[in-house]
């Protein structure tokens, strides 16, 4: 299995378009599931620490293989995603990691 996660900071000038543009990363991405061949779980968060190094927003998905994780980087609903999200988001960071702990 392999586990994919994002973490992004959003743009905004006041606290009302930043919780916009977390709640529009949240619900793009939960609107994959069930769209995307290997996808096995998908969890997005929006931080509530406000600490001033923590991201806004987290994507936790786990996929059935690596074959499956490349392949939803071109899959048209997720490029759908990205096209849509365009300059909300500021920052990006990615993990992808071989998962070891049986489910």
């Amino acid at each position: 299995m392999i586990k994919h996660i994002v973490m992004w900071n959003v743009e905004g000038d006041t606290p009302e378009r930043k919780h916009t543009n977390r709640q529009l990363i949240k619900s793009e991405f939960e609107a994959l599931k069930g769209h995307i061949p290997g996808l096995l779980a998908l969890e997005v968060g929006i931080d509530h620490s406000h600490v001033d190094y923590a991201c806004d927003v987290v994507l936790y998905t786990e996929f059935d293989s690596q074959e499956s994780l490349d392949a939803y980087a071109s899959h048209p609903a997720h490029l759908r995603v990205k096209q849509t999200l365009g300059t909300v988001r500021i920052a990006r960071h990615q993990v992808d990691f071989v998962s070891t702990v049986a489910a």
